[in-house]
């Protein structure tokens, strides 16, 4: 059986159930380990076991499981996951020249705060801002 993201992170916080069962082995390949180790670096008393399961990454999945499950103490978590704020001056410069995102973040260190200043003028739609 196949669990999805929030069954593991909840097996790991609060239930502490064994959902990764030995006889199911194609189960391991669908543990996101990479994305649990991300969500339980939020806080500050999972952080740690997060570090050593993430400096272990090489281990087997069922064996990161266990030791999550094993070493964080049951307590409800939930965080935001944090996303990048977007920058007016990088989304006027990609409308402009039709750069990339990463070009456009180079270009502005490039270009003068004036030109930067005179294309956000240019590509500016008016409108209400959310």
């Amino acid at each position: 059986m196949s669990y999805t993201l929030s069954e593991y992170l909840n097996a790991i916080n609060h239930s502490k159930e064994p959902l990764m069962d030995e006889s199911e082995v194609w189960v391991k390949h669908s543990y996101p380990a990479v994305v649990v180790t991300r969500s339980l670096s939020y806080f500050p008393d999972t952080l740690f076991a997060a570090n050593e399961v993430n400096s272990r990454w090489h281990l087997d999945s069922k064996m990161q499981f266990d030791f999550l499950r094993g070493a964080i103490r049951p307590r409800k978590r939930f965080s935001r996951w944090f996303k990048r704020e977007e920058d007016p001056r990088v989304a006027a410069l990609v409308e402009y020249y039709g750069f990339s995102s990463k070009k456009a973040m180079e270009a502005l260190s490039v270009l003068s705060d004036a030109e930067i200043q005179e294309i956000v003028q240019m590509m500016d739609k008016g409108g209400s801002k959310r």
